[in-house]
C-alpha cells in the first residue's frame, strides 16, 4: 500500500514516523514550506529560500530511527554568533538549496543520507 500524508508543522512528522513502521506500507509526502518560525523564518528571510524546518522533520521521520544523519539533522545550536536557535539540519537544507537553486534537488541527497 502507498500513502502519501499531506501537510506540514508537527503532526505531519508524527504520522509518518508511525506509518513508516508498517512494512506493509510505502510512505512519502509532500511537506508545506510555508513555516515562518524559529530557524526556517530566519533562513527564509535572510536567504529568500522556502521554509525548510518542516521539510527537515519529515526527512528525519522517513529516515532510519537510530540513523547518526537524522540526528544530526535535529541537532539544534544553543548558542554561537548567529547559529543560536538553528538546526544543522535546516542549514544543511539551505546550503544544499543555494547550490541546486532547486528545493526539490536539495532533498534528494538529504533524502538518501538519511537512510
Amino acid at each position: 500500500m502507498k500513502i502519501v500524508g499531506i501537510g506540514g508543522g508537527t503532526g505531519l512528522p508524527a504520522l509518518l514516523h508511525g506509518l513508516k513502521q508498517d512494512p506493509g506500507v510505502e510512505v512519502s509526502a509532500i511537506v508545506s514550506v510555508a513555516d515562518n518560525g524559529g530557524s526556517s523564518g530566519r533562513l527564509r528571510n535572510g536567504f529568500g529560500i522556502p521554509a525548510v524546518g518542516d521539510l527537515r522533520n519529515c526527512l528525519v521521520a522517513l529516515s532510519e530511527d537510530e540513523s547518526l544523519f537524522a540526528d544530526l539533522l535535529q541537532h539544534r545550536f544553543s548558542c554561537g554568533n548567529g547559529l543560536g536557535g538553528h538546526s544543522l539540519g535546516n542549514l544543511i537544507v539551505t546550503a544544499l538549496y543555494q547550490k541546486s537553486g532547486s528545493l526539490g534537488q536539495a532533498v534528494r541527497p538529504s533524502a538518501i543520507c538519511c537512510g
